[in-house]
């Protein structure tokens, strides 16, 4: 990810994150931090790039044409998001965050003294956004605590796969309490059950601080994380076929935008995804209404939502006359789970986590989704390689929703059960998160149906369609 930061002290920024975690990242050019000075984009010769406001008032105004100059320095006019840091925007949160971390180049324009000139404002700015109900000098520290929460979720910042997924905020729920040596300190014991080693139940024993945590010092987040488990619990009736929703929802990725009985619409900020299944065509209709306007992907459950979505259903029109069109179906697929809580025999014994050292070897065997997201699938730590004699023979992984896929074999090394064995490793690591395994196969695919039947996963009865958006000719 690329992050410009447009503002008055691009030093703060720079030795702000000089040795922080995000900083090393961006040594290691898992992304990049520049700094932009305002003012070396002044008309003016003493590089002045403020002015008292119009119709007078306390304190000073940054014009518009600098703030202009840099901005295109960086964009060249390109439509890059761009946000804007003011008490008047909207209140930024973990899922901002998720949602951002997905962007592959970000703008922050700090502002100072009494603000900017709105004319600037108007045509820069795609997000206004505040970290808080108090006033600062200036938009850079804010910037800084945006970026940090940003860049700490982008694959490969941390280092470990697992970290963003046990803390504050994940699923809903606050952090467990932690404990560290000495086993006693000032009288106070550790709890037993951390030192039992026992892993279930200390999940357990989280997951239940984590609740009453939350219910107690966050109800207003305790009661979006009930909401999720009174659906979870109703989407469970129906395993099989509603097992990409179900999975969503309890790893923390959905958020719920409709549900009145049968009717359910989630989306996945993280990757721009939204799951719908709907009773009617009115419900439907009605339901993606809401659905967010940034999304790339729908998964659905309904041929109905399918001829809006791409546009063929004659007067299916939103609320204010709009018309869904602008998607195309992508593939037809049943939905494969593995319903067993018993890991897999593993019998190839040499599988490792793959690194961006065998981006090209996996690059050039997989591309069916593009180079990029294979990239991006390698550095969150979820692609696994078999290997013989230290050289890789094939791969598989899980996709950025959740479902196993990306298997590949090289054709020498073919029916001698490597496939399996790639899969298998993958599920039993899934196991260990405490979530439910589970594939998507597309329609006419027998031998991977063969596959997966073969290692314990069950098929639904009815099929989901996976929906693109359309690029517009230019997009990349």
């Amino acid at each position: 990810m690329k992050i410009h930061i447009l503002t008055l002290f691009p030093e703060m920024i720079e030795k702000g994150f000089q040795s922080s975690i995000i900083g090393r990242a961006a040594q290691k050019e898992i992304l990049s931090l520049h700094g932009v000075d305002i003012r070396d984009y002044s008309l003016d010769k003493h590089n002045k790039v403020d002015d008292y406001p119009y119709g007078g008032g306390a304190g000073m105004l940054l014009q518009a044409e600098p703030v202009f100059n840099a901005w295109q320095s960086v964009t060249g006019g390109r439509a890059v998001r761009t946000i804007y840091l003011t008490p008047q925007g909207t209140p930024f949160t973990q899922s901002m965050a998720e949602e951002l971390a997905g962007e592959e180049e970000l703008v922050f324009l700090c502002g100072h003294y009494e603000g900017i000139d709105r004319r600037v404002l108007e045509e820069t700015v795609t997000d206004y956004v505040s970290i808080g109900d108090y006033v600062l000098t200036g938009g850079e520290l804010p910037a800084m605590v945006m970026i940090d929460a940003v860049a700490r979720l982008i694959p490969g910042v941390l280092g470990n796969e697992s970290s963003a997924e046990e803390e504050s905020f994940f699923n809903d729920l606050l952090e467990y309490p932690q404990y560290t040596r000495p086993e006693v300190w000032h009288n106070k014991k550790v709890p037993e059950i951390l030192l039992s080693g026992d892993h279930r139940k200390i999940a357990q024993w989280r997951l239940e601080k984590s609740r009453r945590l939350t219910e107690k010092v966050r109800p207003d987040l305790y009661e979006k994380y009930e909401r999720k488990q009174r659906l979870t619990d109703r989407l469970l009736k129906d395993k099989r076929n509603y097992i990409h929703m179900i999975e969503s929802l309890r790893r923390g990725r959905a958020e719920i935008i409709w549900w009145e009985g049968e009717d359910i619409l989630l989306y996945d900020r993280s990757c721009k995804l939204c799951m719908i299944t709907a009773a009617s065509k009115e419900s439907g209709r009605l339901m993606l209404a809401y659905a967010p306007k940034e999304t790339e992907s729908f998964v659905t459950s309904q041929v109905f939502l399918n001829e809006m979505l791409c546009g063929s259903g004659g007067s299916d029109m939103g609320d204010e006359g709009e018309s869904y069109g602008g998607y195309e179906i992508h593939c037809e697929c049943y939905q494969l789970v593995y319903t067993q809580k018993v890991p897999l025999p593993v019998k190839h014994k040499d599988i490792r986590q793959l690194t961006m050292e065998h981006l090209d070897y996996v690059g050039s065997r997989y591309s069916y989704d593009g180079r990029e997201y294979v990239e991006a699938r390698i550095r969150e730590g979820v692609m696994y390689g078999a290997f013989v004699e230290n050289a890789p023979v094939g791969f598989a992984g899980m996709h950025n929703e959740g479902s196993l896929g990306l298997l590949y074999v090289e054709e020498a090394y073919r029916r001698q059960g490597i496939a399996v064995s790639l899969e298998a490793y993958i599920i039993n690591r899934t196991l260990e998160k405490g979530w439910t395994p589970y594939g998507q196969v597309i329609v006419g695919n027998e031998e991977s149906f063969a596959l997966q039947e073969k290692l314990g996963l069950y098929r639904s009865d009815r099929t989901v369609w996976w929906l693109e958006k359309i690029k517009q000719k230019g997009q990349a």
